[in-house]
């Protein structure tokens, strides 16, 4: 009997149970499958490296042009100009992959903003903002957001339908900055000032009249008082370490090297206004003056007199020591402001002095070289001093010729600081802190460099201790750590 002839619909029955018991390119399925993932998140990461590029690159940015602007605010009254111009004209910097202008550099790239404080909680918003240049102690800066294409974030908002859809990611960028000071070999006096206003800076050559405060009573602009020691750090390498008490108030004030470890300028101290035995005697040693409490330490290395005494006295009797045994000398001491003699401008002179009658008495009507009819009393300590340097001996004294001529007539040695007869004192702001006996957490409104024009005078229950302005503490200290004014600029934010 004839074999039957398969139809087509057998045949093709057949072709599909083949074709569905066949294992053959099954894992070419899985391949596939496994590409197209693959490719998913390559295109993805490349989309998050070009946000997460520009975030670097504006963060980047941000941090710079805030150090930039905090290096700037130092409390003057022009600070913030300076901020402004220095964030524009030292900081440029490039973006690679937001839309726009490839550069960052400029005031149309960032916004920034002053604060005078940082909460202490990170997580808090600053809001203290200011635009009193004296105030602003940080700088916020806000990087102007720029918009990243994002490729494969459009591809699949394409494949859903939404091909005329513009995928981005905006970045930005912010970063605060400011610059925190510290103090160095601080001695522990502060004073009154007029007013907030007040910079050292402002008045540097002006003469003041600092006049003990009134124990119990408020103070006024010039009156002068203590710090609490217990709010200052002592030197641990400094010849005050281990005292206390009387001994450790007249070592801070008196001693030449490493007096007081480094404090920030911006934390509050103590005050202990009012005086202190034995205090006038501990200033004096700079002048070559060992009396009362000092009487023993004039041969104490840590209280040699300064390079340069002339005050206007002599020791009386053939002695070498001055004490309360005075002559006047043929040298004149330094004048005061004439303003301050006539009792016009109360306890804050103007800076202007009899400069030609010292000259005449003192220097035969020539200036010592690097001075002028302009120059401060420091000014002309200075130049007297290193006038003796480039004199051999015995001539290698301030004033040659002269019975009293600046080298020191009781300590056996002077010392080789000019900034001996300088001390840095804490300035106070009575409106913001009123200063009535002890007054804790008081913050100065800066610490200033002063120079002892004379020997600090007491009277009864008053001291006078009368100062030139030198600047706003800086420069080179006089102890064992360096500098006496140290500025730290830092990111916070």
């Amino acid at each position: 009997m004839p074999r039957p002839i398969p139809t087509m619909l057998s045949r093709s029955f057949a072709r599909i149970n083949t074709f569905a018991r066949a294992e053959d390119g099954t894992v070419l399925v899985l391949w596939a499958m496994f590409f197209a993932v693959a490719l998913g998140f390559l295109a993805l990461s490349f989309d998050l490296g070009r946000v997460a590029a520009t975030q670097s690159e504006l963060q980047s940015f941000a941090d710079q042009v805030a150090l930039a602007a905090a290096g700037e605010l130092d409390g003057r009254a022009d600070a913030i100009i300076r901020a402004n111009a220095a964030a524009a004209g030292l900081i440029s910097d490039r973006q690679t992959y937001a839309q726009g202008t490839t550069t960052l550099a400029g005031a149309g790239s960032y916004t920034l903003s002053y604060l005078s404080t940082l909460p202490t909680d990170d997580r808090a918003a600053a809001t203290a903002v200011t635009t009193n240049a004296r105030l602003a102690r940080y700088v916020r800066v806000q990087v102007a957001r720029r918009s990243v294409m994002t490729g494969f974030a459009a591809a699949t908002a394409a494949m859903n339908g939404d091909a005329g859809t513009n995928v981005q990611s905006n970045v930005a960028a912010t970063a605060t900055a400011g610059m925190t000071s510290w103090a160095c070999d601080v001695t522990p006096l502060m004073f009154g000032v007029p007013n907030a206003s007040w910079r050292a800076r402002d008045n540097i050559g002006d003469q003041i009249l600092l006049r003990s405060g009134g124990g119990s009573a408020a103070w006024g602009p010039g009156n002068f008082g203590f710090l609490d020691v217990t709010s200052l750090p002592v030197d641990s390498t400094g010849p005050c370490d281990g005292l206390n008490g009387a001994g450790l108030y007249r070592c801070l004030v008196g001693a030449e090297r490493g007096i007081t470890a480094c404090i920030r300028t911006d934390a509050g101290v103590d005050t202990q206004p009012g005086q202190r035995v034995g205090l006038a005697e501990a200033f004096n040693t700079r002048f070559d003056i060992f009396q009362g409490s000092m009487n023993g330490r004039r041969t104490d290395p840590a209280y040699r007199p300064a390079p340069n005494t002339v005050q206007g006295t002599l020791p009386r009797g053939g002695q070498t020591c001055r004490g309360n045994n005075t002559d006047v000398s043929d040298a004149m001491a330094l004048p005061r402001d004439n303003c301050l003699i006539s009792g016009t401008c109360g306890r804050f002179g103007d800076g202007a002095w009899n400069r030609a009658a010292y000259v005449a008495r003192n220097h035969r009507g020539t200036y010592p070289a690097g001075t002028n009819a302009s120059s401060t009393r420091y000014q002309m300590y200075l130049a007297e001093i290193a006038a003796a340097r480039g004199r051999a001996a015995p001539n290698n004294v301030p004033l040659p010729g002269f019975a009293e001529n600046g080298a020191p007539m009781c300590s056996p040695t002077a010392s080789p600081d000019p900034d001996r007869r300088t001390v840095i004192a804490a300035a106070i702001d009575l409106a913001s802190n009123p200063v009535s006996g002890s007054t804790r957490n008081v913050v100065p409104l800066e610490y200033v460099k002063l120079f002892l024009t004379e020997p600090v005078q007491s009277a009864g229950s008053d001291t006078d201790i009368m100062v030139e302005v030198v600047d706003t503490a800086g420069g080179v200290g006089s102890g064992a750590v360096t500098g006496v004014y140290n500025d730290f600029v830092q990111l916070y934010r």
